[in-house]
């Protein structure tokens, strides 16, 4: 079995988990202020379009050389997951459209 330990450097593992830590304080912090669906939608929506446009530029990079190979690959399978992601979310929220509209009256 191969070691795929060393693909990832250390650094962005670092990093996730500081992200981690201060979101879990961020939510720690207000937990009399709930949000709303719409308003985890509206964000989780810009988060997905912040994460495409990113990856958008490390391309970009990637091409006028900038941007190692490495960089380019992963801002693109962040971007590819995210769009997985999104069009699953899409499709679940149509159905649920749809099911509600067959509900008699």
């Amino acid at each position: 079995m191969a070691d795929f330990t060393s693909i990832r450097p250390n650094t962005l593992i670092q990093s996730a988990y500081g992200q981690s830590k201060d979101l879990k304080a961020a939510t720690e912090a207000q937990p009399e202020k709930a949000e709303s669906f719409g308003d985890m939608l509206r964000a989780a929506a810009a988060q997905s379009a912040e994460t495409v446009r990113r990856g958008d530029e490390v391309s970009t990079a990637g091409l006028t050389g900038d941007a190692s190979i490495q960089q380019v690959v992963e801002a693109t399978m962040d971007m590819e997951s995210t769009v997985r992601v999104s069009v699953a979310v899409r499709d679940r929220i149509v159905e649920a459209y749809q099911e509600i509209m067959r509900m008699p009256i």
